[in-house]
């Protein structure tokens, strides 16, 4: 069953559309995360889910039910805003059960489910500390804590892990989606972070202009993007001008054969190649199909990035720790495109 479907929803602010017809699916119990960049409608789809906007049209169903005129406090959500939000007069167990406290529940069971959403976001204990007593990432888990204090059918968060730290945040990362397993609780997440997205979601959702550019799995999206801009949003890329012509992949003046695997989604027109940068292969002058100059070389410890350029495009190859050669600017190479590993999008 699906617990949340969004036909065709709209939202303007004045002449500037929001959103513009998004139309979704979200299956029970998924983590998903809205990608995108600033502006792209990804914040005000989330809070129009939440109804803490009014869409210009369309419908929000969950679990079947439409939802679209329905009061905020009569949706059963979770959520977790960026600033946090956190209420400093009350102590952490007050804020956690705030939720539950104006909904009108008794004090012992408001303490029983302090102490054990205290247990799933591991802080046990702390019940009665002050917020100005906690760092950055426990103020983070009580936000959690406090939004999935009544239990949520949808749990949404507003780039929940933007102010911390990047050593951190990669630890929340985890932790926020093993909690969400541990619940089975259906999660959406705004973020403009491909890393985290791709760490944390079952499904992926980026947006641009407040338009759904595609929705998928992390590694569908990162191997089979539907355009160029996703193509360069999701990871990093090579985006290349090249034509379709008689099986083959002209690029940067040289013939490739279109093999099992290269996805062409397009044949004609403005195309481009996509070429992930650990899908391009150095080999000596004259040995691969495209003629290269080195320009720069980056060594970041578990990877090499060597910057080139090739009939005036600069292109990006990305190499393990254990290739041999050793490379420095000025350095002639050749160039091999991985088969099986090129996308045509436009």
């Amino acid at each position: 069953m699906t617990n949340l479907r969004i036909e065709r929803l709209c939202k303007t602010f004045g002449t500037f559309t929001a959103l513009d017809d998004v139309s979704l699916e979200i299956p029970t119990g998924k983590f998903v995360c809205l990608l995108g960049p600033s502006g792209c409608g990804k914040t005000t789809l989330l809070r129009v889910i939440a109804g803490l906007e009014a869409p210009s049209g369309g419908r929000i169903f969950v679990n079947g039910e439409d939802q679209t005129r329905m009061p905020t406090h009569r949706r059963d959500m979770g959520m977790v805003f960026q600033s946090l939000a956190l209420f400093p007069h009350l102590d952490v167990a007050g804020n956690i059960t705030y939720p539950l406290a104006i909904r009108g529940a008794d004090r012992a069971s408001r303490a029983a489910r302090a102490e054990e959403l205290l247990e799933l976001v591991r802080l046990p204990g702390m019940g009665a500390r002050r917020i100005d007593q906690l760092s950055g990432g426990q103020r983070q888990r009580v936000a959690i804590a406090r939004g999935l204090a009544i239990d949520p059918k949808v749990f949404l968060l507003d780039e929940p892990l933007s102010a911390l730290d990047a050593g951190l945040r990669e630890h929340m990362q985890i932790e926020l989606r093993q909690i969400q397993q541990s619940l089975g609780v259906t999660t959406i997440v705004v973020t403009h972070d491909q890393k985290e997205a791709l760490t944390m979601a079952d499904l992926v959702i980026v947006m641009k202009d407040g338009v759904i550019q595609q929705a998928g799995a992390p590694m569908e999206i990162y191997r089979n993007p539907a355009n160029a801009f996703v193509a360069g949003f999701i990871g990093t890329t090579n985006l290349l001008p090249c034509a379709i012509h008689d099986g083959t992949i002209e690029v940067l003046g040289a013939r490739l054969p279109i093999t099992e695997g290269d996805r062409i989604g397009v044949d004609h027109g403005a195309v481009q190649l996509s070429v992930r940068p650990e899908h391009i292969g150095i080999v000596p002058t004259g040995k691969g199909a495209i003629e290269a100059e080195v320009t720069f070389v980056r060594d970041l410890g578990e990877s090499r990035h060597v910057l080139l350029q090739a009939s005036g495009q600069e292109i990006i190859a990305q190499l393990t720790p254990e290739t041999q050669a050793s490379y420095r600017p000025g350095d002639r190479v050749s160039l091999d495109f991985r088969p099986g590993e090129r996308v045509v999008v436009t």
